[in-house]
């Protein structure tokens, strides 16, 4: 018999699958290089002396630190609670009950669930074998479906790709008109040159999705950003929680993009990418792996006909890593973290012993 709950719930709801988080799948193990995390944990001080009261719905410190560090004004920023709520918001903000969103997977997941909670329709326009986004295909789907926000992952998210320029710039103009293009950028540090928030003002209907849990290393504390131009962030800022950024993620931000914490940020990234190439090295030298996919972020996909043997393995000796197989175009590929010098070290230890078996 359906419970009260189950009666009650949107149908909508009844049957959506959510979100396979790292944290929310597995448990345990003694090395996390499943989630993209910063090995890095930096300490910050707080001022605890204003918790009695309620934040400020922007808080003027971090906007203005943000936005001189995207380079962009600050009444084209708007603060949340990571890029998940940026991606809920355009969706909520921007999308009428028979209009839908477009993706191109294998992409992140939470553009479709954040749509399907929202009871919004998804389009889905795979990537091309190499990747690519498949131009014609999205512009037959413009011509099909009264699409509203389009998500594009760059670095893409689970494989690492970028998106080109040219690709994005095609999509921003197929849409000029008629939707909102969203470019995730969480991982855009690890390829900076490569971000496309300094186009805000030439394209209307851009909107760029930003983070502080990679690169920042601020996972746990959840703060994001969008930066489109300033109609689109009032658009938002009508839909947004009254107080979505809490006092001490403000302050931790706000230090976080002080000079001191930018030049801390740019030493450990450095030290990211220095072991990412090791353990591009060691995936080289693995017979079992037939193939590494280009990767412009804090993790590498590869691809293994011992996929399950292997993440078995690895799970047993401690060491976490995702599964994405499932995935299209993704057959026998699984996804590693680059996390410190010492998890590296274990981690190839543990893959080369599994080749040893």
């Amino acid at each position: 018999m359906m419970s009260l709950a189950n009666q009650l719930t949107r149908k909508n709801i009844q049957g959506l699958v959510p979100y396979e988080s790292a944290r929310r799948t597995m448990s345990g193990g003694r090395i996390w290089l499943n989630a993209n995390e910063s090995p890095f944990a930096n300490a910050y001080e707080l001022d605890d002396s204003v918790y009695n009261r309620y934040p400020d719905f922007q808080p003027a410190d971090l906007i203005s630190s943000y936005a001189a560090y995207a380079n962009v004004e600050k009444n084209q920023v708007l603060a949340g609670r990571g890029a998940d709520e940026a991606i809920e918001l355009l969706v909520r903000t921007f999308c009428e009950k028979d209009e839908k969103i477009l993706i191109c997977p294998p992409t992140y997941g939470m553009y479709a669930i954040s749509a399907e909670t929202c009871n919004i329709d998804v389009v889905k326009v795979p990537l091309k074998s190499d990747f690519t986004l498949d131009i014609p295909a999205i512009e037959q789907a413009q011509k099909e479906h009264k699409i509203k926000v389009v998500f594009i992952c760059s670095p893409n998210n689970p494989t690492g790709h970028l998106v080109s320029a040219t690709q994005i710039k095609q999509v921003l103009n197929i849409f000029a008109s008629s939707a909102i293009v969203a470019v995730d950028e969480a991982y855009i540090e690890f390829a900076y040159e490569n971000t496309v928030a300094g186009w805000i003002n030439k394209y209307a209907n851009l909107a760029v999705l930003r983070t502080m849990s990679k690169a920042f290393g601020l996972a746990g504390i959840r703060c994001g950003y969008t930066l489109a131009n300033k109609d689109i962030i009032e658009s938002m800022s009508k839909v947004i929680a009254p107080y979505p950024i809490s006092w001490p993620v403000a302050q931790i931000a706000t230090q976080a993009l002080s000079e001191t914490g930018l030049a801390r940020m740019h030493s450990q990234l450095a030290i990211i990418l220095e072991q990412k190439n090791k353990v591009q090295q060691a995936l080289d030298s693995l017979d079992y792996v037939y193939e590494q996919l280009p990767s412009a972020s804090n993790f590498i996909m590869f691809r293994t006909k011992q996929k399950q043997g292997l993440f078995k393995y690895l799970v047993d000796n401690g060491i976490l890593i995702r599964d994405y197989s499932k995935q299209v175009l993704l057959d026998d590929s699984l996804r590693i973290s680059i996390g410190s010098a010492e998890e590296t070290q274990a981690l190839i230890e543990a893959m080369q012993a599994f080749k040893a078996e």
